[in-house]
């Protein structure tokens, strides 16, 4: 996984021992490319995306969502504060007060939004979690001036520009999709039909759970959450592909993230989700 900053904090610490230098050396040279890529990617834009305490997130809305509903932050399954979900469990209604930075289109925090509980999470089939918060869309609009990212409805097409916008860190990634792959396999977990970046999108930790924007249409179609740091085989954050025939692809250095078009369907009535809705791709408890 993209760890959560957890990790990246001690990193920080480590500085001093030599531990982790490539962290401070990336810092300066994402921020770099960020504004180098920013010609490609106009309309990508800070705005909607939320920093966590530990990961990365967004505020989004699925096509029928109403401004009177509570709003809904989008992330990943292992950036909830309950720990990683093991394989095969699902959180669904969970209380929480959790908090979240929201962030304006140049990447300033312009205020704080609370939830009211975990939506969902899971990290089995696809890692994401969301949280409903005690704002509705148009509270949020009419305080900070800050719609939701829409959620795109239809599964991503390979060689589409995208750009991954991290709220914790403030930078963005740009690539293309690459691929699609047919079981991700990382330590415990598996996740289907995984999108791969191309190697343009060196995410690091705490870039879990940015949205996965399409830049042509500014929708999100995944969530970021993990790549292969170190070129070992299926281990935790270095996780492996693994095709239709069962054959073991490692790609190191190669990122990754889980699509969202499947999870549109179970956001029912009032935002609630509802994993018995037609065509609802999420797994059940």
């Amino acid at each position: 996984m993209n760890k959560p900053l957890i990790g990246a904090f001690l990193a920080a610490l480590l500085l001093g021992a030599g531990v982790a230098p490539a962290v401070a050396a990336e810092s300066a040279q994402v921020r770099e490319s960020a504004t180098e890529a920013a010609p490609a990617a106009k309309a990508v834009t800070f705005a909607g995306t939320v920093a966590l305490s530990n990961c990365s997130g967004s505020v989004v809305r699925s096509p029928d969502s109403a401004p009177t509903d509570p709003a809904l932050v989008l992330s990943n399954g292992h950036c909830l504060e309950t720990g990683f979900p093991g394989p095969g469990e699902v959180l669904v209604d969970r209380p929480s007060t959790r908090t979240f930075t929201l962030l304006d289109a140049s990447g300033s925090g312009v205020g704080t939004l609370r939830a009211s509980k975990i939506a969902y999470g899971t990290m089995t089939d696809t890692d994401l979690s969301l949280y409903e918060l005690t704002s509705t869309y148009e509270e949020i609009e009419s305080a900070y001036g800050i719609e939701a990212l829409e959620l795109e409805t239809a599964h991503p097409v390979a060689g589409t520009a995208i750009t991954v916008a991290s709220g914790y860190w403030k930078r963005t990634y740009s690539c293309d999709i690459d691929g699609f792959v047919h079981q991700l396999k990382e330590g415990r977990w598996t996740w289907k039909d995984s999108v791969r970046y191309t190697p343009e999108c060196q995410t690091i930790g705490g870039t879990s759970g940015s949205p996965v924007i399409d830049d042509a249409t500014g929708k999100v179609v995944a969530v970021n959450n993990t790549g292969n740091e170190s070129g070992q085989e299926c281990t935790d954050n270095n996780p492996c592909e693994v095709d239709e025939n069962g054959n073991v692809t490692v790609r190191e250095g190669i990122n990754y993230a889980q699509q969202t078009y499947n999870m549109v369907p179970c956001i029912g009535v009032g935002n609630k989700i509802d994993l018995d809705r037609e065509g609802c791709g999420l797994p059940k408890p």
